[in-house]
């Protein structure tokens, strides 16, 4: 069945235009997995992203996982609440054109309503923007979460292009 799908585009050039959402408690602390271990981002894609049709990794052998998250120029940071683990985001850098890209990012489920998700996304701008970058990027749809759009404009990040693409959900 294929289904038009809304996909946005956003960004933010300074971390002046970030409006921070505040750490949901004291118990909550982002660490970044180094060194970093596939079978973290690999747990979170699957757990994060099977309500929104995330399978592009699905296929993915252990080897590509491993050869993906050792990439110097791709982070992956965690959210933790005391030892829960709590959601995940990660970011490709092009320090050449001080750009970043939050590739994947999202907090598990059962977090949801609790105030995690304006916090990391937070969180993945700031880090984005302590490594000399100027520009942090993610793109979004309307198979995503239904507050992801919200989240991002929230922060301060704008639309910089929409797009309506076909996508086959059979």
């Amino acid at each position: 069945m294929i289904v038009k799908v809304d996909r946005n585009y956003l960004e933010i050039n300074s971390i002046k235009d970030l409006k921070v959402s505040k750490k949901p408690n004291e118990n909550c602390k982002i660490n970044l997995i180094d060194p970093p271990d596939f079978q973290l981002n690999k747990f979170f894609y699957k757990q994060v992203g099977k309500d929104y049709r995330w399978i592009d990794r699905l296929v993915w052998e252990d080897i590509k996982w491993l050869n993906y998250v050792e990439n110097s120029k791709v982070k992956t940071y965690i959210l933790k609440d005391r030892e829960n683990l709590i959601g995940y985001f990660e970011i490709i850098f092009d320090f050449e054109k001080k750009h970043s890209e939050i590739a994947y990012f999202g907090i598990l489920s059962e977090y949801f309503g609790k105030n995690y998700g304006g916090y990391l996304l937070s969180e993945a701008i700031t880090k984005s923007f302590e490594n000399s970058i100027e520009r942090v990027w993610v793109h979004t749809c309307s198979l995503d979460h239904k507050n992801a759009l919200k989240n991002y404009l929230a922060r301060g990040m704008k639309i910089f292009k929409s797009e309506k693409i076909n996508v086959n959900i059979s």
